[in-house]
């Protein structure tokens, strides 16, 4: 297990989740989601204590769950609140395990350990995504491949010169110098490039032509998110490292929730503080997103039969993985404090 139990991670988006069961792995477990009348959401484990048939195969009746094998109905404690046969008492020691879960920042977060150990303030802060003034909009792609793969990506960006070479890669990214800090249990990486040109797709947000600032900055998050500081400011607005609000600004929201041990829930979005009112403009900016992160996506699934066809080789890490290297670090610190203290 390469996952910390005892952690938030984004079961679905907000708009996911509907009156009809949805059926989703996370960390290797087989979950059901569903939304109560009252609009409230479920987690339960998608197995029918009665036959094991998955949960999500079921009917809705009001705010409960009926099995389409044999008809046993649970309610969303998931407690059983009739039996197959309608004669028969109720059993409430018939029963299917049930998650915590919040709605924050239009994700539903699900608590995949110890029950008594869920405090939503552990939940990552994506504070851009809610933020007064900001937008935001994103997608889920499931990734093939192991989700650590994904947190390698995001915190080296010198990959987008190559991969991303026709929307935001730009040669500057390999001749710039980067930073690559720890505070506490997140590792922020930073890249400042000045006097360069835009890249398309930032060019395209500016609206204008000419030389700009770039900037980003990679931050980890526990148990499994990085969000990035990104953007561009026209040379000369008066754009810092620290103060970066002269142009077109925005923070990619990427949050990765183990599957298994080798596939990935890769929920993505971007937080921009730009055109926020422009729908128009929102929709197309996700659709080049996408084709964005399609490219890492083709990759990343590419590098894990890699990886699962050479299991005698072993990753290498250069001065421009420390990123990476450090929240891995983090995750499996964590992960065996968890264990120990079981």
């Amino acid at each position: 297990m390469s996952w910390i139990e005892n952690a938030w991670y984004v079961a679905a988006w907000d708009k996911e989740v509907d009156r009809a069961p949805l059926a989703r792995t996370i960390c290797g477990r087989p979950v059901v989601l569903y939304r109560k009348l009252d609009g409230g959401v479920v987690a339960m484990r998608d197995a029918c204590p009665h036959r094991l048939l998955p949960l999500s195969m079921g009917m809705r009746e009001g705010d409960s769950l009926r099995c389409l094998y044999h008809g046993l109905k649970l309610g969303p404690d998931g407690v059983a609140e009739e039996m197959p046969l309608k004669s028969d008492p109720v059993n409430r020691s018939v029963c299917a395990e049930t998650f915590t879960v919040v709605e924050k920042y239009r994700f539903v977060w699900i608590w995949i350990g110890d029950k008594a150990a869920a405090d939503p303030a552990l939940i990552p802060d994506l504070w851009p995504c809610a933020a007064t003034g900001w937008a935001f909009e994103g997608d889920y792609y499931p990734v093939r491949c192991d989700y650590r793969l994904l947190i390698d990506n995001l915190m080296d960006l010198t990959h987008e010169t190559h991969v991303h070479v026709g929307s935001i890669g730009q040669p500057e990214l390999l001749e710039t110098p980067i930073d690559t800090r720890v505070e506490g249990d997140k590792v922020f990486v930073t890249r400042w490039m000045t006097g360069v040109d835009a890249p398309p797709f930032w060019r395209g947000a500016l609206k204008k032509d000419g030389p700009v600032d770039r900037w980003q900055i990679c931050e980890f998050l526990l148990p499994s998110a990085v969000i990035i500081d990104v953007g561009v400011a026209p040379v000369g607005a008066g754009a810092s490292i620290e103060r970066h609000d002269q142009g077109v600004r925005g923070f990619v929201i990427d949050v990765m929730t183990p599957e298994n041990e080798g596939s990935t829930h890769y929920f993505w979005g971007m937080a921009r503080n730009f055109a926020t009112e422009d729908a128009g403009f929102g929709a197309r900016f996700k659709t080049q997103q996408g084709g964005v992160f399609m490219e890492d996506v083709a990759v990343l699934e590419a590098q894990q039969r890699s990886i699962a066809a050479n299991p005698h080789l072993k990753l290498r890490a250069y001065s421009i993985d420390e990123g990476g290297v450090r929240a891995r670090q983090i995750i499996e610190r964590k992960r065996r404090e968890q264990v120990h203290a079981a």
